[in-house]
């Protein structure tokens, strides 16, 4: 059967987000939380797989993004504040838990739901981020991968980066997904859908407030602190921003953690290889829980 998507506005967390719904509605709850600089759209290969197996997925543009409300505050962008919009949106479901799965930046607030509310958290699936404590690490301690984070530091400044990424048509954040991918992996249509995005009102600021915010996290967002859901990790070896080290490293924080690394696929992995991706979904959507 075939779900058509659902467009609406949920109210949570002092925000307003656009959600792109899918699937039957009494089905177990899955979000999809995208990262840089992507919106809802960067599931859409994944929503239907998804729906057509049971459950109601909801893909929203995180705040900053897109549709969603956009505050101006670079505090407003800390990684509580992200996390506390997700567990809004499961409130806002009627659902008391919902498997999380995040790709770039949504896996890190994956990341932190996993660590800090694991009570409404069934599972996490993350996609090409390392575990917070292991990306701090090697941003402290490795060169390679701090040279390959050039542009977290970049970030920080006031202003320049928005205009950077605007100039030329937004020839950076094109780039960014076109040059570090498979070729052909985001066509014209694509890019038509990503740069309407981006020229949304102060879309630019809120997407880049996402690393400016780093600045105002406390201790814990990158707690030690094991995880006990279970954990599936699902990585594209020739990430161009992260080491796939990074990866297995990051298991060792999962009291329940696999590991699947996709030798031919980019960061972008559920765009490259949706078909393996949403069969490593499934599968991990049906397994039972260990306690």
């Amino acid at each position: 059967m075939t779900y058509l998507l659902e467009h609406y506005t949920v109210p949570t967390n002092g925000q307003q987000l656009h959600v792109v719904q899918c699937g039957p509605m009494e089905g177990p709850l899955v979000v999809l939380l995208h990262g840089f600089p992507d919106f809802w759209y960067g599931w859409q290969q994944q929503l239907q797989a998804l729906a057509e197996a049971g459950y109601r997925v909801w893909a929203p543009d995180q705040r900053g993004y897109n549709r969603s409300s956009k505050p101006s505050r670079i505090r407003d962008y800390r990684i509580e504040e992200l996390a506390a919009d997700v567990l809004g949106l499961l409130a806002a479901a009627g659902k008391e838990k919902a498997t999380i799965v995040g790709h770039d930046w949504g896996a890190a607030v994956a990341w932190w739901l996993a660590t800090h509310r694991p009570t409404f958290v069934e599972r996490v699936a993350v996609l090409n981020v390392p575990h917070p404590a292991v990306l701090a690490r090697a941003l402290r301690h490795n060169g390679r991968q701090r040279r390959r984070s050039w542009y977290v530091f970049f970030f920080q400044l006031p202003r320049l980066p928005e205009w950077w990424l605007r100039r030329r048509h937004y020839k950076a954040l094109r780039r960014a997904l076109q040059g570090t991918s498979r070729p052909g992996t985001f066509g014209h249509d694509d890019m038509a859908a990503y740069q309407a995005a981006w020229a949304q009102s102060h879309a630019l600021r809120g997407m880049v407030n996402w690393y400016r915010a780093v600045r105002y996290q406390r201790h814990g967002a990158a707690s030690a602190t094991p995880i006990t859901v279970p954990v599936r990790i699902i990585w594209g070896s020739k990430d161009a921003f992260l080491l796939p080290e990074l990866a297995q490293q990051s298991l060792a924080y999962c009291e329940q953690g696999e590991l699947f690394y996709l030798p031919e696929a980019s960061h972008w992995v559920q765009h490259e290889e949706p078909a393996r991706v949403n069969q490593l979904l499934l599968e991990f959507l049906e397994q039972p829980s260990r306690t």
